[in-house]
């Protein structure tokens, strides 16, 4: 059993540890109500630039298929971006991404599809993980840091694999990333980038009233013309995804870490309340014993 001393110590260095989780936890609290401000208010936006790319694919309709953007690339390769944390402590955050990651790759070995696989790598974790496990890294993305993240800055990043899908190097393009559906609940997922898949525009989706307007041509006005005006809303709504892919992730680690950090804080309450049991316990029977020695002295001395 340990002695008073030892108890002493470890009750002592178990207060430190808890003092550290609980300001970990609090600056984690703190950035993730900054960062789930961020990706709550860039939904709306998101919502409707997928929604008015929808309907003005259904108006052009198989003029679709024409575009590089919405039809397999060259390549045979596949490009990935994988999203992970640059630092630990954030619980299962990076392990829950890395078991989706791993499913997809043996989903893709056992379809027959033995193509290979180049990773663009949003975080230090991520691309450890990939480099020590012989996985190609096409690119490993560090400017900014994913912390520092904005619209510009996801924008450079949807350019690099829309170009990188447009020369004919990769057949076609994924996302691996953390979905924020709330502060106790994120969810990795793996979803198709390029080529664009006019399902999941909900291309020619009806309105309220069973018709879409634009489909219709109702009396709604185009300027300068359906075409013009979908070229230019397709990189838009490339780098609203990203953007929403980068700052999601970034708030579930976030939200990660603080119920990582809240539990290590009452583990370590726990621990420091058993230990201080256990102190008191022992000094206890040392102070009996000390008595029970004074009183035998004292009796043999009479």
């Amino acid at each position: 059993m340990a002695g008073i001393r030892e108890l002493r110590g470890r009750i002592k260095s178990v207060g430190n540890i808890k003092q550290i989780t609980r300001a970990m936890e609090m600056v984690a609290s703190t950035k993730l109500r900054r960062f789930q401000d961020r990706a709550v208010a860039s939904r709306p936006y998101a919502t409707e630039i997928t929604g008015l790319v929808g309907r003005l694919a259904g108006v052009l309709g198989e003029d679709l298929a024409d575009r590089p953007l919405f039809k397999p690339g060259a390549g045979e390769a596949t490009a990935v971006l994988l999203v992970t944390s640059d630092r630990g402590l954030c619980g299962g955050y990076n392990a829950n991404v890395f078991r989706v990651l791993e499913e997809w790759l043996l989903a893709r070995k056992e379809s027959g599809d033995n193509s290979s696989v180049h990773f663009f790598v949003y975080g230090r974790k991520g691309y450890k993980y990939l480099t020590k496990r012989g996985h190609k890294v096409e690119r490993y993305l560090v400017e900014p840091p994913l912390e520092e993240i904005d619209f510009p800055n996801a924008a450079r990043t949807a350019a690099v694999l829309t170009q990188a899908f447009e020369t004919g190097a990769y057949r076609d393009v994924k996302m691996i990333f953390t979905a924020f559906i709330s502060a106790a609940k994120y969810v990795p997922e793996s979803v198709p980038f390029l080529p664009i898949a006019p399902d999941a525009l909900g291309a020619g989706d009806s309105g309220s009233d069973g018709s879409s307007d634009l489909a219709a041509g109702g009396d709604v006005l185009l300027e300068p013309d359906a075409n013009s005006i979908f070229d230019s809303l397709i990189p838009r709504y490339l780098e609203t995804r990203i953007y929403n892919a980068l700052i999601e992730s970034l708030t579930s680690e976030y939200a990660s870490r603080r119920a990582s950090m809240k539990n290590a804080t009452d583990a370590a309450s726990d621990m420091q309340g058993e230990l201080k049991l256990l102190y008191n316990r022992l000094r206890q029977e040392t102070i009996t014993k000390e008595l029970l020695d004074i009183v035998g002295g004292a009796e043999a001395v009479r």
